[in-house]
């Protein structure tokens, strides 16, 4: 059997909050690979890319509860990473959902472990989530 890895992703967004991606991204230590009036793409530390472009359709809204995917969830090495994109957030006026940042024992294989989460909606209510897996650090 051939092994697969996730190459890229294309996300349909509005262009006007283009710029919320890149800065996001960047934040996350993503380079950005392409970046025009039409499209972002950036990449993380494997080569796996997002693009972000316009969609060909405008009026169809997106609901991370139906069909489709639920949200995009962005590895951190740390705790304090996650906490870090708290402070992203709250600085470009994007509140935390669900009650996090928060652990998430019921996703830990131990008590020594953690799932540590936030979660948070694009300006184009593409739910995302930055969390940190691992040994609970303090």
């Amino acid at each position: 059997m051939a092994k697969g890895n996730l190459g890229h992703l294309q996300v349909n967004v509005h262009l006007q909050n283009k710029q919320f991606y890149k800065d996001l991204f960047e934040f996350l230590g993503w380079k950005v690979l392409y970046d025009d009036e039409n499209m972002l793409g950036v990449e993380d530390e494997h080569s796996v890319s997002l693009w972000f472009s316009e969609p060909i359709k405008k009026t169809v809204a997106n609901d991370y509860d139906g069909i489709g995917t639920n949200h995009m969830a962005i590895s951190v090495p740390s705790q304090a990473d996650v906490d870090a994109a708290v402070e992203f957030l709250k600085q470009h006026q994007v509140a935390a959902l669900f009650d996090t940042p928060r652990h998430r024992p019921e996703f830990c294989d131990s008590e020594a472990n953690t799932y540590y989460q936030v979660m948070f909606e694009s300006p184009d209510h593409i739910l995302f989530e930055v969390v940190y897996t691992g040994p609970k650090q303090n």
